[in-house]
């Protein structure tokens, strides 16, 4: 066995009188010391995600996919709890299509990926492919970016009376945006989303539902990710491309720098207009169709690691988990290990009576050390070690991930034990990130006082604004910092603006961000 090998360690495994070397390394670089490699290692050495052999867009792998499946699972629940259903559309939208609604062709242009022809050939010495010239589309076709041209094109023929509204619509799908700088879940060409898009009566109706949206998404972050948000309304250029409002939940990760980890939009009739989406109303007379659209994507994965992961790996709220629950056993003999699986069944029964996902890895290919080491790494929130001291007093070690903490306790009631401590890790985790959070939340009165938290503190920073979109513009410019958003719970506040010395009416939230 090797010594001193950083962060690499070679373990020896034998198999049928041959040995097997796997080379691994498993520890991260810190967060302190540079908080993009912590994360982009972290992703990848904990099995969630990895580059794929096309620029900017990933492979999800199974563990990643499972956390993935539990955040869809849920708000797919609370989306019909809401009275949503779900449905699904056209990955190709024709390039038409696009040039219908102006402000929503100008914020996806540059993203777009573009489809031109439908076939390819052989060339003629038959060692190579390329795109055939004689099958080029009549109409070439994007590759949706967000799907309410291909949607309100098809609302078209499904509303013609009042009696057809309202339209609550929900799609599960990939995306393509061409993106130039990309990182694992935060920022892809392609990732996987959800994407309502509602039609209503009224105008009245539509707002209603696009807030109940923000606070659906508000609701699931804080309860199911144990991530504080502040929900607010953003200001007119930093909307969704043809809406007229757009809600926001604000997160701030570790690095003091702030994450949109959804949107729900007030869409007027903008879209209505734009494919003549008209119903005949109550008193007979044809009116345009009130609109939203809402979504959350894979960016919520990379929300959740930068929210409560550290220097040992992922750190997993329970709710979320793919396993809550892992039992580890500490044997050296096979008798004893029969023993112990005895007890663990029994364990094992009890905790999946309460719902409590459980991993038993009796395998024989690391040592326990190696185990807790890989569970630590991959988040999993409570650990169990059971040997045959333990048999015989009756007890199980009990590891949680959030605080490393351990303590001996009796098997005697441990399936509630645990019950009750997955639901304090929940609430611890929740506790954490909220008082972190709160602790960055700066309030400033001029511009020297602004640069320096941005440069020393980070966080949001709360500041005077003067509602006009050329200081925002300039103080981006300046600092690289957005107004996140204008808090739903925000109070008329008279002042200065920080730059222009403007009056001002109220605070906003900036911040650098992702």
């Amino acid at each position: 066995m090797q010594n001193n090998l950083s962060a690499k360690t070679i373990l020896f495994i034998s198999y049928n009188n041959y040995t097997k070397i796997f080379t691994m390394s498993k520890k991260l670089t810190k967060r302190s010391e540079d908080y993009s490699k912590w994360y982009n290692e972290l992703v990848v050495k904990a099995g969630l995600a990895e580059n794929s052999g096309i620029r900017g867009m990933m492979v999800i792998k199974p563990y990643g996919y499972a956390i993935w499946e539990k955040m869809q699972a849920q708000l797919d629940k609370m989306f019909k709890e809401t009275g949503h259903q779900n449905a699904y559309f056209p990955l190709l939208i024709p390039k038409s299509y696009f040039s219908k609604e102006a402000k929503h062709v100008d914020g996806f242009a540059k993203e777009a990926a573009v489809v031109t022809h439908y076939r390819l050939r052989t060339t003629s010495d038959g060692k190579d492919i390329e795109v055939d010239p004689t099958a080029k589309l009549e109409e070439e076709l994007i590759i949706r970016p967000t799907s309410e041209t291909i949607i309100w094109d098809t609302y078209k023929r499904w509303i013609q009376s009042y009696r057809d509204l309202p339209i609550l619509v929900n799609q599960w799908a990939n995306v393509m945006r061409w993106e130039m700088r990309t990182r694992l879940f935060l920022r892809t060409a392609e990732f996987l989303w959800q994407e309502g898009h509602t039609a209503h009566e009224t105008r009245e109706e539509a707002i209603a539902e696009a807030e109940q949206m923000i606070n659906v998404y508000a609701d699931f972050a804080q309860n199911f990710m144990a991530m504080p948000v502040i929900k607010g309304v953003k200001t007119e250029s930093e909307r969704f491309a043809g809406a007229e409002e757009t809600y926001t939940i604000e997160a701030l990760m570790q690095d003091g720098k702030a994450l949109q980890s959804g949107t729900s939009h007030f869409l007027g009739q903008n879209f209505a207009k734009a494919f003549d989406v008209k119903f005949l109303s109550k008193k007979g007379k044809l009116e345009y169709v009130w609109a939203t659209s809402w979504g959350v994507s894979t960016r919520l994965m990379g929300a959740l690691i930068m929210t409560h992961s550290d220097d040992n790996g992922l750190v997993l709220p329970p709710k979320l988990a793919p396993v809550q629950v892992v039992i580890i056993p500490i044997y050296r003999k096979t008798a004893q290990l029969k023993d112990i699986t005895v007890k663990v069944n029994e364990i094992i029964a009890k905790l999946k009576a309460k719902g409590i996902s459980v991993k038993y890895d009796d395998s024989d290919n690391y040592k326990p050390g190696w185990k807790f080491n890989e569970y630590e790494l991959k988040g999993v929130p409570v650990r169990l070690a059971i040997g045959p001291r333990d048999l015989e007093n009756n007890t199980v070690e009990v590891a949680r991930r959030d605080t490393l903490t351990k303590e001996v306790v009796s098997m005697d009631g441990v399936d509630t034990y645990i019950e009750n401590l997955l639901h304090d890790i929940q609430q611890n985790l929740f506790k954490k990130a909220e008082d972190y959070r709160n602790t960055h939340i700066t309030e400033v009165n001029n511009f020297d006082e602004f640069k320096d938290v941005l440069e020393n503190k980070g966080g949001f920073v709360s500041a005077h604004w003067d509602g006009a979109p050329e200081t925002e513009e300039k103080i981006k410019e300046l600092t690289k910092a957005t107004i996140r958003c204008i808090p739903f719970d925000n109070k008329p506040e008279e002042g200065i603006d920080i730059l222009s010395g403007k009056p001002s009416k109220q605070r906003v939230l900036f911040a650098k961000a992702y």
